[in-house]
């Protein structure tokens, strides 16, 4: 016998040897994640309607996330500019307005603070309401020192102002403490409405997600059914039966999830344009923030979360009903 052959039959000897349990069971995986891959291709009308409209329906809520975002990022600017303009009574003089404006400056929640004696205040009024000649007239000057505060971006929401407004009007050289806090009261809350009808949506669509890849699944279940019922026959376990559609829904769930990724990312660059002119017709540099790359792997991970759940739900209803007769 040649070498060759005996070769050969060392080979054919050694591969007819039993693989291990976990080498057999990892190839069986690694077949059935590559063969479901390959039965979506095969009906790619069909399926790429059904990956579509997952994505839609991820793309909504975290498109929406996204925007608010962005609409935070702006109204993080906007609280920069909250003022608190404190009031002196009237017997302060200038000189112990600004050791008060001394003392205030050192509290943590103050970013700056500046300090208007009271003839800056008078000159300032004169200017910005019209009677500078009536004012003249005046013998004394009835504006007390004003020391305008701006708070530190920590201490810039509408409760943490309040508590601040609160601690200074507690000074006794302070007569008036005079905040305008409506606005962003109002700001606020509407971002938490916004918020909360994000999360209500998302929830929504999530559950339509599950029974549109549930029914999906389901269909498929029924179309294979004799096949199904042959492979009970020869002794197959349920997990054995299961596995193909859970990578189905995995797949489903994979291809939706990047289909809502590359949506928003076009409807984010498509707003970019006219966001930017926008904002700098008021002198602003802002511009949209697409969605990061860890935004997009949790939207990736959820929705092939939400393709794994429904198609084991679809499956664990449907296959105990399936039994050979």
């Amino acid at each position: 016998m040649s070498p060759s052959k005996l070769t050969n039959n060392r080979g054919a000897a050694d591969s007819s040897q039993p693989t291990s349990p976990l080498m057999a069971y990892l190839v069986n995986h690694a077949q059935v994640f590559f063969s479901s891959l390959g039965k979506l291709y095969r009906a790619p009308l069909s399926n790429l309607m059904t990956v579509a409209v997952i994505g839609i329906a991820l793309a909504f809520p975290m498109g929406l996330y996204v925007l608010l975002q962005n609409l935070q990022a702006v109204s993080g600017g906007w609280n920069g500019a909250t003022q608190i303009s404190l009031f002196t009574k009237m017997n302060v003089d200038d000189e112990r307005a600004a050791e008060l404006g001394q003392e205030l400056r050192q509290l943590p929640e103050i970013e700056s603070l500046h300090v208007l004696s009271r003839q800056e205040a008078m000159s300032e009024f004169q200017a910005l309401s019209g009677f500078g000649e009536a004012l003249d007239v005046l013998e004394k000057n009835p504006l007390p020192a004003v020391l305008i505060i701006h708070p530190t971006a920590a201490n810039s929401e509408p409760v943490q102002v309040a508590l601040l407004v609160e601690k200074l009007q507690s000074y006794k050289e302070i007569d008036i403490a005079q905040l305008d806090m409506q606005w962003v009261e109002r700001l606020f809350t509407m971002m938490e409405i916004a918020e909360r009808g994000i999360i209500v949506i998302a929830i929504l669509l999530a559950l339509a997600v599950l029974l549109t890849v549930g029914n999906t699944i389901r269909l498929d279940i029924q179309s294979r059914r004799d096949e199904i019922v042959i492979v009970k026959l020869i002794g197959a376990t349920n997990a054995f039966i299961r596995r193909p559609f859970l990578y189905t829904g995995f797949w489903y769930g994979c291809l939706g999830g990047l289909i809502a990724w590359i949506m928003i990312s076009l409807s984010l660059s498509v707003l970019s344009g006219p966001v930017q002119r926008l904002a700098g017709l008021y002198g602003s540099d802002f511009s949209l923030s697409s969605m990061d790359f860890v935004s997009g792997l949790s939207l990736l991970f959820i929705s092939i979360f939400l393709g794994l759940v429904g198609s084991w739900l679809a499956v664990g209803r449907h296959l105990n009903e399936i039994e050979p007769s």
